[in-house]
């Protein structure tokens, strides 16, 4: 399993297994927002990001598709953007999910992420956001 940059020959998948907009998967494909997980050939699930303040790497979505969960393929996501972020300058890492997911803030917490406030969103979501950082300030370059 390779995991790496999300590339144009990556939009039609992404676009059926991505909630974002058509718009948007493109535009993050074009400023290499995108990590995919690849075996064989095949796309096995991706990772989007942006930059909370223009500045922070923040985690917009990670997504394995159901059936290849917990094979590593998050995990290999998640370290190669992080290996790249790191390679870029990042001080920090951002990430988020809702109060009510214990499963992902668990996997969070798993990969060196700590709590760091959460805001109610409840006009969108069923619970309050909680938001999670990451010190790489100290990590040695991939």
């Amino acid at each position: 399993m390779i995991a790496r940059r999300g590339r144009s020959e990556d939009l039609s998948w992404l676009i059926e297994h991505d909630d974002a907009s058509e718009d948007w998967i493109t535009r993050c494909i074009q400023f290499e927002e995108y990590f995919v997980a690849e075996q064989d050939g095949t796309l096995l699930g991706f990772l989007r990001f942006s930059r909370f303040w223009g500045k922070i790497p923040y985690m917009d979505m990670i997504r394995v598709l159901p059936s290849l969960q917990r094979s590593g393929a998050g995990t290999a996501l998640f370290r190669a953007w992080e290996s790249a972020m790191i390679e870029e300058g990042a001080q920090h890492l951002m990430t988020s999910s809702e109060w009510a997911e214990a499963d992902p803030q668990a996997w969070h917490r798993r990969n060196g992420f700590k709590a760091a406030g959460s805001i109610d969103f409840r006009f969108a979501q069923p619970s309050p956001e909680i938001f999670f950082l990451k010190d790489i300030s100290g990590t040695p370059e991939a």
